[in-house]
This record gives structure tokens, sequence and C-alpha cells, in this order.
């Protein structure tokens, strides 16, 4: 029974670990190289020369870390880098086989411990640690893609630092964090019966304070339309300092997410962070209705969905009128770092864009 015990206090929270922000220093970047076609079908070279974008602007600050399927492929996409003149000395190769490539979610969580220093212990097995939870392919919308829950395990394979199960399901696009004690999330994805249909509100809640290190929680409504995530919390609100938000934001009355946005940001303004203090938020528009010209359907277009590298802030835009004044809004958001734009038209037909196929790793 005391073993037992024991167990139960093993979290992250219990052990000194957190979540950092993103802005924080980060020893690399995780992405798993694309090759599934049918995601995006009669665009593929166009996403592929995306990533080869995305890895050029964030090389030099830091390392890249690939998923590919085995040597052939390896080969294959290093003759790519090579080609576009990227140092490849910067980039780590792991033949790790995936069935798509949206790494924010079939990736593990890292949280890391900056303060508890065990002499016993080395620095690395010390200050990070990862996060494995289970992934169903956004609520068993694609049971192929459901092989990827493998995937912290096998990094794991590689990295050999603890890990951590909570044993629910949860997808790194559902949380953003601002590294003090304050989690965004969704109503809409966390509490959907698709995920986790036996636990309430208040222990989802707990899962977040006992694995991602915060003391807060801020719950945001619905997600944009078109997003077959069930509203990621990454197309919708960032944090870009502890104190800042920004939120997607719809001008456009008639528009199909001025209702859901417009609530989401009322719920920010009026909310607190982990010290009981208000939040300032900044409105980042949106690029207006980005349509799949094949079906007809909108698609989850946001300039939310940035990444922050160490020195580099890479922004999804999409030729659109909005794109410059998002990009100028973010690049007074992140004053010492650069902030570049990465057309993804083509990559946002799988659903998702920059945010969606990277995950960051902490420095140790």
């Amino acid at each position: 029974m005391q073993t037992q015990k024991l167990q139960t206090l093993q979290t992250p929270r219990s052990l000194g670990y957190h979540m950092p922000a993103e802005w924080e220093e980060q020893e690399a970047i995780w992405l798993a190289w694309p090759k599934n076609e049918e995601t995006w079908p009669d665009r593929f070279a166009e996403v592929q020369e995306i990533f080869l974008q995305f890895v050029e602007y964030l090389h030099t600050d830091q390392e890249i870390n690939i998923l590919v399927d085995d040597k052939y492929s390896e080969a294959i996409v290093r003759e790519k880098f090579k080609n576009k003149q990227i140092d490849i000395s910067k980039i780590n190769f792991f033949q790790i086989k995936t069935v798509d490539a949206w790494m924010r979610d079939i990736g593990p969580t890292f949280v890391v411990d900056q303060k508890n220093i065990d002499e016993k212990e080395t620095a690395k097995e010390k200050r990070i640690a990862m996060v494995d939870w289970i992934f169903n392919a956004w609520g068993n919308k694609y049971d192929d893609l459901k092989a990827d829950d493998i995937i912290p395990k096998k990094i794991n394979e590689f990295l050999n630092i603890k890990r951590f199960e909570p044993k629910i399901v949860l997808e790194g696009g559902s949380i953003e964090v601002n590294g003090k004690g304050t989690c965004l999330t969704t109503k809409q994805c966390l509490l959907n019966k698709n995920r986790n249909p036996l636990l309430n509100q208040k222990e989802i809640e707990q899962y977040l304070k006992d694995y991602l290190g915060v003391s807060h929680v801020i719950w945001l409504n619905e997600g944009i339309v078109g997003d077959d995530t069930d509203g990621h919390i990454d197309d919708i609100a960032r944090f870009v300092n502890p104190t800042t938000v920004a939120a997607a934001y719809e001008d456009d009355k008639d528009d199909e997410n001025y209702d859901f946005l417009a609530e989401n940001y009322n719920i920010l303004k009026k909310a607190k962070d982990q010290d009981g203090k208000s939040l300032r938020i900044i409105k980042l528009p949106m690029p207006g209705k980005v349509i799949d010209k094949k079906t007809g359907k909108r698609l989850p277009a946001s300039y939310a969905n940035f990444f922050i590298g160490n020195k580099t802030v890479v922004v999804p835009i999409f030729g659109y009128k909005n794109d410059e004044k998002a990009l100028k809004i973010l690049q007074e958001c992140f004053p010492s770092r650069k902030v570049v734009g990465i057309n993804c038209t083509a990559l946002v037909l799988g659903f998702g864009t920059l945010h969606c196929i990277s995950q960051q790793m902490g420095k140790w």
C-alpha cells in the first residue's frame, strides 16, 4: 500500500517539474518529416517545401530533431536540406516511423526542473522529462493515425529521460502555458466526450496542474470553424509573454467565427493569472475565409498557430490582406526576435500549420 501511495505522488508537479513557456530557451525542436500524401493531396511537394523553410528559419538558433522512417528516408531528407544549403550539423535524425507529421499532438510534452538538482542524478536526468499523453487521433476521427500514439515511447528510447504517463487523452495543441503557473485551454476540446468521457472539468483541471506544473487554468469555449481537433487553443489564444495573450479576433460580424472568438476574447478580458492579476489581451486578426477549393469547405487558418523559436518567430500566412497586419502585431509582441511569415496555404489543407507540426524541448 505504501508503494502504491508513493507512485500516486510521482507527478511532474510533485517532483518539481513544469512546462516552460515557448519563449524560454529551447534545446531543440521536434518535427516528423511529412510523407503522408493523403493528408495533402495534390500539394505534397509544397508542404515539404514549407517544412524546409521552417527549418531554414530556425536551425541556426537551436537544434532540429526530425523523425524519419528509415535509412532510405533519412538519405532523401538529408539531400533536400543540403540542396537548400541548410547546415546539416544542426539537424539530428531519428529513425522512428510515423503515420503523419503532427508532432505537437503525437509527440510528448517536455517539462523541466530548473530548481531542484539532486547531486545523485545528472543534470539531464533531473532537469528534463516528458509527459506521454494518450493520442486517440482527435476523438477517434482517424483510425489509421492512432498508431502514432507510440511516438513518445519511441523518442524516449533515444533520450532515456523520465517519462510520465497520465493515462488520459490530450494533445499538445490543446494546452498553452505562460511558464509562471497559468494554462489556457478550451472546453470544446478537453471536455469533449470523445476524449475522456469519465472525467469532469475539475478532474481534468487537476491533471493539467499535476502534469504541467501549473496552478491556474483559464477555460475558453470554442475554437475556429474547420478545426477537426475540436477547438485547439493554439489556433485561438497564445501567450506572448507571462502577462499578455494574443487572441484571435474576427472583425466581420457576418463571419461564422465572429461569435466564438468574441466570446473567448471577453473571457480573457475578465480572466486573472496565477497571481490574481488581469491579463493584457491583444487582438490578433483572422485571415478571413481560407477555403479548400476542391471541397468548398473552410480551413482552420489562423495566425495564432505561430511557433516561437529562440531568436525567430515563424508565423503562418495565407496570401490574404491581414497577413502583414498580423506580422506587424506579432513583431511588436516579440521585439527581441525576428518575426517572419511562411505561406501555409498548402499546409493548412491538412487542418493545421506551423505550431501543429512542431514541439519544443526546453533547455536543461
